[in-house]
């Protein structure tokens, strides 16, 4: 909670509060979270895990000295990814296939890894393949999957990743960590706390979507994962990770900076006056408020919610004032593309109220 306070003002978005208290308390409930920072374990853990602890798989980027010690005392485990043992594959999966069952609580990440372009990577189904592949729905516990969506106003590696979004679909990225650099930025940011100068990195929002019952969704399918074939198997694993995908989708949170990334890339090189980015911005609210999504303006007051994504975004010249007007800084088009995808999937269907 300390580390989640100190970098972000930490807001809820949807709570469904009702939805989630009908929850059978027997069921194994499984937190279905999509995948913009490291901070997700940090700050999920803080909003979600309120009454017990999560259990989560991690790759084995965490397993370093001083990070590895707070990721496993969060619930982590920590799994090799690229494994193709055949012996591996099978302890692991048995091993989430027992937690499922004794009603461990649960979080998966199922996009995999973060977010390069901002927008939702599609998911994977390993770990999901796992929990379901034994489920028997006659038996005393359901499965419970709950849609979680997280949106920053920044993203701590937003750099890094942007700078691995050309990396080809089959390609690993190499993401390289200099020790002087990342030195440098906090002596940066120390010096302007003494000073009275920093700002915390903006607003993040986490919202929580409609529970979808696997007891539910395999009786509506007339499946059993159990007696399905290997291939039918793995066809109903991804229907149900896409369905679950679109869930999360739907509750990602519309936050200032994205906002305003957005109505700043739409007229492209062209400086807008602060009045003509505040109809833009305008606008893209009221279009996201008709499709049901949630946008959150802090205080209730939308010019200050503008304000603050504005200056988020001059601050790190992500944006150029020049006489009053503002226009995208043309060298740093990609991460504002960055943001403005984080709820660019929002605007492209009709979405149904969470």
């Amino acid at each position: 909670r300390g580390i989640s306070q100190m970098l972000y003002r930490v807001r809820i978005g949807y709570r469904n509060d009702d939805a989630l208290a009908a929850v059978d308390p027997t069921s194994s409930v499984i937190f279905v979270i999509n995948h913009r920072s490291n901070m997700d374990y940090v700050l999920v853990t803080y909003v979600a895990a309120t009454s017990s602890a999560l259990s989560y798989a991690v790759g084995e980027w965490a397993q370093v000295w001083g990070l590895r010690g707070l990721i496993r005392s969060m619930g982590a485990y920590f799994i090799n990814r690229d494994s193709r043992e055949a012996l591996y594959r099978k302890v692991l999966a048995r091993y989430v296939h027992m937690a499922t069952s004794a009603g461990v609580t649960q979080a998966i990440f199922p996009e995999g890894g973060l977010s390069r372009d901002g927008r939702l990577r599609p998911p994977k189904f390993g770990l999901l393949s796992y929990m379901v592949s034994g489920f028997d729905p006659l038996g005393p516990r359901d499965v419970v999957f709950v849609p979680v969506a997280v949106n920053y106003d920044r993203v701590l590696e937003d750099r890094m990743l942007t700078s691995a979004a050309g990396v080809g679909p089959g390609e690993k990225p190499k993401f390289g960590f200099n020790p002087a650099v990342f030195t440098r930025h906090v002596v940066h940011h120390i010096g302007m706390a003494m000073r009275g100068e920093w700002h915390r990195f903006g607003y993040t929002c986490v919202s929580f979507g409609e529970p979808i019952s696997l007891r539910q969704h395999v009786t509506e399918s007339g499946i059993d994962f159990r007696l399905l074939p290997p291939e039918a198997r793995h066809a109903e694993t991804e229907r149900l990770g896409n369905r679950l995908m679109l869930a999360v989708g739907r509750v990602v949170p519309a936050l200032p900076v994205s906002l305003v990334s957005a109505a700043l890339l739409q007229p492209g090189d062209a400086p807008l006056a602060l009045l003509d980015i505040k109809e833009r911005v305008s606008g893209l609210i009221g279009e996201l408020e008709r499709r049901g999504s949630y946008v959150h303006i802090p205080r209730t007051d939308q010019d200050y919610a503008i304000s603050v994504g504005l200056r988020m975004l001059t601050l790190r010249h992500l944006v150029l004032e020049e006489d009053g007007n503002y226009r995208a800084n043309p060298n740093e088009t990609m991460l504002l593309k960055y943001y403005a995808n984080a709820i660019a999937h929002l605007f492209e269907n009709e979405a149904e109220p969470a």
